[in-house]
């Protein structure tokens, strides 16, 4: 979908790095389908992997897939905003692909926990806004787990647990939202993105207007 029926932004902008977190279960992949439908300037960040590719997945859209050689010259050569070591496979986020976009105009939307985060911000702090999705009650993220198709009450147990680590790390975020109603939910989520769209550092013909206004030109 075009996001032709938002009001243009006046001259050219800098991208900015949207990172959302949250507890499992707490809706965070869904508001960020619904960002992504909505706003076709904001794309989802393409990670580099070194897992093997699954049925119609696309190298350069789904992933980047490497090699282990690959990946670790590219960690060697400080490449990746961020990058991790799970279950024998490595997963990051290349810099330059993130780069290119912001300097596009294009939003680059993060789905990561609370460590990628944290180092997402520590490379590149003024690109990154960070929201943290909450969900009302632990009863009500502990219903909405026992919903997913293939849940056992182990697996309940593990998340609760996993949910509760993370949600300790909440005050690092610049945002957070509780999500009790998905639609009002996503209605601050797309304020966020819209109000710092317009912060004075992503507006990148300031300095030539001013300087105009100014008679400085």
């Amino acid at each position: 979908m075009s996001n032709s029926g938002h009001p243009k932004d006046h001259g050219r902008r800098r991208g900015l790095m949207l990172v959302l977190s949250s507890p499992s279960g707490a809706g965070k992949t869904t508001l960020s389908k619904m960002l992504l439908d909505e706003f076709s300037d904001v794309k989802l960040s393409v990670s580099a992997t070194t897992r093997e590719p699954r049925p119609n997945e696309v190298n350069g859209k789904d992933y980047f897939f490497k090699t282990q050689d690959e990946f670790r010259a590219m960690i060697d050569r400080r490449e990746f905003l961020e990058w991790a070591h799970v279950f024998d496979k490595y997963y990051g986020t290349p810099k330059a692909d993130t780069e290119a976009r912001l300097e596009d105009g294009q939003d680059v939307l993060f789905d990561v926990d609370w460590q990628g985060a944290d180092a997402l911000h520590d490379q590149m702090p003024n690109d990154v806004v960070s929201v943290f999705i909450l969900p009302p009650s632990i009863a009500a993220l502990e219903e909405r787990l026992k919903n997913r198709p293939g849940s056992s009450p182990d697996m309940v147990a593990r998340r609760m647990e996993d949910a509760k680590r993370e949600i300790m790390h909440w005050r690092r975020y610049d945002y957070v939202i509780v999500n009790d109603s998905l639609d009002v939910a996503y209605q601050r989520l797309k304020r966020i993105l819209l109000v710092e769209r317009l912060k004075r550092l992503r507006q990148l013909d300031l300095e030539d207007l001013v300087r105009g206004l100014l008679g400085e030109a």
